[in-house]
């Protein structure tokens, strides 16, 4: 594409922004998920920190830590039992 074209569009939208202001409820379901995946990220390191001693590891991606944020403990767990039983 065209940079001006681009240039255009970026400032239609924050024109656009600026008139009818930003979508507080999308903001805060997307603030929520991104809270949750961070947390998720924390839970996985924590759980490869402590399974280090019995040659556990879970990779940390958005997958995973997404299942880890939103399903909690539950998800940390879930995804160790995948770790052992399905992934040799």
């Amino acid at each position: 594409m065209d940079p001006i074209v681009i240039i255009l569009a970026f400032v239609a939208i924050m024109v656009l922004l600026l008139f009818f202001g930003p979508p507080l409820k999308v903001m805060r379901w997307t603030s929520l998920g991104v809270i949750k995946i961070v947390i998720g990220a924390l839970f996985i390191f924590f759980a490869n920190v402590f399974g280090a001693m019995f040659g556990l590891h879970i990779p940390i991606n958005l997958i995973t830590s997404a299942i880890a944020g939103f399903l909690g403990i539950f998800g940390v767990g879930a995804l160790l039992i995948i770790h052992l039983l399905i992934i040799p």
